[in-house]
Order: C-alpha cells, then sequence, then structure tokens
C-alpha cells in the first residue's frame, strides 16, 4: 500500500491526478443529475434517458481522427488545460439552453462539450506516461481506478442530492466549476518540454488536414503490426459495449423492475455499493499485479464479470442485486487496471497519444452502436434481462479469446524484447 501511494511524491502526477479527478467529476455529477432530469420529465420516454448518454459517446466519432495525432505534435499541457477551459463555457452555455427548454439545443451543446472532452485523456495519459517510471505505471493505472470508484461513490450521490436540492443548473454550475480547478492545476504543472512535445515542437500552421491523416494512418499501422497491441485494442471495442450498456441498465433495473418508486434513491445506493467495490477492487489488483503476469488478472476479471452480470439478469430482490453488483465491481478493476499498466509498457512513448486516439473512438463507436440499440428496442424489443445478457456474454467472450490469445503474444513481446534490447520491437 504504501508502495502504491509513493508516486505523489511526484508533484507533477499529484496535479495532474487531481486535475483529473476534478474534471471528471464534474462531468459525472452533470450526467447523472441530467439523466434524473430526463426520467422524470420524459418518464414514459426512456429513450431521451439514452440519447443522453449517447451524446457523451457519439461526439467521439466526429474528433478521434485528430485527438491522438495533437497529443503527440501539440503542446500536451495546453490541450489539457483549454479542453478544461472551453468546458467551463460550455456549461454556461448548457445553463441558458435549459432555460430555453429546448431539447436539441440542449442535446447539441451536450455534444460540443463532449466532443471537447475527447481532448484531454490522449494528452494526459501521455503526460503521465512521460513523467513517471516503467515500474509505477501499474501504480497509476490502480490509482485512475480509485478515482473511477470515487466517481461511483460520491459522483452519483452528489449528482443527485444536487438535482434534488438546487436542482439541474446547480448541478451545471459544480460541472463548471470542476473543469475551473481541473485547468488551474494543470496550469500550476512544470511538465519536461520533451514530455510536453515529445515530436518537436509545433504550432497549429504546422498541422496541415494531410500530415493529421497521415499520423492517423501511423497509429493505425503501429497498433497492427504489433499483436499484442492489437489484442489488447480489440478488447477494448467490448468493453465500449459494456460501458453503454451499464450507464443505463442499472437505473432501467431498478426503475422498471427492482424499485419502481424509489429508483432515484436506490441509485444512489447502488452507486455506493459499485463504488466501495471499485475502490477494494482497485486496492486488490494493484497488489496482485506486482505478484502475477497481467493477463492473468484480464482474463480472470472478464469471465468473472461476465458470469455474475448475467446472472444478474435473474435478481429479483434488491439485496442480491446489490451483492451480485458489488462482486462485479470488486472484479472489474482487475481487467483495468492490468491493461492500464501493461498499455505505457508496450508502447512507444511518442506514439502514446496516437494510440489512445484509437482506443477512446473504438469504445465509443461501440458505446454509441449500443446505445442506439436499446434506444430503439427497449422495452418493445429488448427485455431487461437480455440487456444484462448482452454485457455479460460479451466480457465473457473476450475473456475465453484473451485466454487463448494474450499468453502466447505476451510470450512473443518479450522474447523480441530481449533480443532487441529495447522495450518496444521495431514494428514500423
Amino acid at each position: 500500500m504504501k508502495k502504491t501511494f509513493a508516486v505523489f511524491k511526484n508533484s507533477n502526477y499529484t496535479k495532474l491526478f487531481f486535475a483529473n479527478f476534478t474534471s471528471q467529476m464534474g462531468s459525472v455529477i452533470g450526467l447523472t443529475a441530467f439523466m434524473f432530469y430526463l426520467l422524470n420529465r420524459f418518464s414514459e420516454q426512456p429513450s431521451y434517458a439514452t440519447i443522453n448518454e449517447m451524446m457523451y459517446s457519439l461526439p467521439t466519432l466526429a474528433v478521434f481522427w485528430i485527438v491522438g495525432v495533437l497529443a503527440d505534435r501539440m503542446d500536451r499541457q495546453k490541450i489539457a488545460i483549454y479542453s478544461d477551459w472551453i468546458r467551463v463555457g460550455l456549461s454556461i452555455c448548457l445553463l441558458g439552453s435549459i432555460w430555453l427548454g429546448w431539447m436539441p439545443l440542449i442535446f447539441a451543446i451536450l455534444f460540443i462539450r463532449s466532443a471537447v472532452s475527447k481532448f484531454f485523456i490522449p494528452a494526459e495519459q501521455a503526460i503521465i506516461q512521460g513523467i513517471l517510471k516503467e515500474d509505477e505505471y501499474t501504480t497509476a493505472a490502480g490509482l485512475n481506478q480509485m478515482v473511477s470508484s470515487l466517481f461511483n461513490l460520491f459522483g452519483a450521490g452528489i449528482g443527485a442530492i444536487i438535482y434534488w436540492t438546487v436542482g439541474l443548473e446547480g448541478a451545471i454550475i459544480v460541472d463548471a466549476i470542476s473543469f475551473v480547478i481541473s485547468a488551474l492545476l494543470l496550469h500550476a504543472c512544470d511538465i519536461p518540454k520533451d514530455v510536453r512535445y515529445p515530436n518537436g515542437k509545433h504550432s497549429v500552421k504546422d498541422i496541415r488536414l494531410k500530415s493529421v491523416f497521415n499520423d492517423f494512418k501511423t497509429g493505425m499501422s503501429y497498433i497492427t503490426q504489433n499483436r499484442l497491441l492489437l489484442s489488447l485494442i480489440i478488447g477494448f471495442i467490448v468493453f465500449g459495449v459494456v460501458n453503454g450498456g451499464f450507464s443505463v441498465i442499472p437505473i432501467f433495473i431498478l426503475k422498471y423492475k427492482l424499485a419502481p418508486e424509489t429508483y432515484e434513491q436506490m441509485s444512489v445506493v447502488i452507486g455506493i455499493v459499485f463504488g466501495i467495490g471499485v475502490l477494494i477492487g482497485s486496492i486488490i489488483a494493484s497488489i496482485m499485479a506486482q505478484k502475477v503476469k497481467l493477463y492473468q488478472l484480464i482474463i480472470f476479471g472478464l469471465l468473472t464479470c461476465g458470469s455474475l452480470i448475467i446472472f444478474t439478469a435473474y435478481t429479483n430482490t434488491l439485496f442480491m442485486f446489490f451483492i451480485l453488483t458489488f462482486v462485479v465491481a470488486v472484479s472489474l478493476p482487475f481487467v483495468n487496471v492490468a491493461i492500464g499498466g501493461w498499455l505505457p509498457k508496450i508502447v512507444d512513448p511518442k506514439m502514446m497519444g496516437r494510440v489512445q486516439g484509437w482506443i477512446d473512438p473504438l469504445m465509443m463507436f461501440s458505446q454509441s452502436i449500443t446505445l442506439g440499440v436499446i434506444a430503439v428496442t427497449y422495452p418493445m424489443i429488448t427485455t431487461i434481462e437480455g440487456l444484462f445478457w448482452l454485457v455479460g456474454s460479451s466480457l465473457f467472450i473476450v475473456g475465453i479469446f484473451y485466454a487463448f490469445v494474450l499468453p502466447k503474444f505476451d510470450k512473443e513481446y518479450a522474447t523480441t524484447s530481449a533480443k532487441e534490447g529495447a522495450k518496444e520491437p521495431s514494428l514500423m
């Protein structure tokens, strides 16, 4: 445990950690509050809640081709800072659109705000890779999972409380304040120039459309020529299905099956249960990552989560739903911590932005498709049980796939690296 928190001795990492925390916390609060707003105002139209989630995932498809390229060519620190400040302005615009009450404008601003947020993660993750040592990557991934657990633990609850007390507008104001804090923390970081500009200093004038697409294709070639990296990336497609399903199905099963009258309060409870589970799982996974192969953690987590999510489809009591959700939450970090700690070890720092630039769109593409399918088919065609089967079986299938390919590719990578005496095999 002491080793886990030793990374905070790095002042730059500490500021980045809390900048990431506040930036994402604000988004979670606003998203949760807006979900309740839509379910209350449009109770007979659950598709609106699904569309709200799509406004978070779908914008990736509009900017995925450039976010990673900019993170590798431009000042990574400024990209993250501008992402926060622009979202502050858009949050203010969102307040105005809510007062007008015009749903197309509201969804349009949510779309743009989400698109801007996609520039934050590739830049921030690439900076972290540059300021930490290789043996600290898995620790940082574990801490990221702890942040995710705190989002679930406090984000949904705070979002619900703010919505109940001061309304949706209050939640959006908290969003804006969170982005301001994040931007100020990023301003305070002293990032080395070689981390901010991994491929040399460039200006906006140097970034031409042709060069952007050439860099984007280079990132794709880099991924496809590394079989271990490609296998991990393929898994992210299914994780998008899981993210899309889990963004709505817990609230749906509460509202339409387990707790129709108290689903808002129970959604806060389930957020706390899930958050505690992920927090505990993150600590366990961070410790286990030092003792076993990373692919073993991934396979165990996927098979366990997939099986339990399928079982959850048939629960008829809140108590059993909470128990199964808790166990799922404990096992999920085994996957995320292992992958999050593995990627920086096998990706060239000069390519990290472009690799991250591919991960997010693949996840969001499958997430958007999943949400679109849910919006169209539920409840007319698909049942709640069917939604849980979709998510659970996706995880289970990927777990089986990884059980076959990851041990072999990991061995190949280790052999190649040993022969070349380099961290990453020359595949380009």
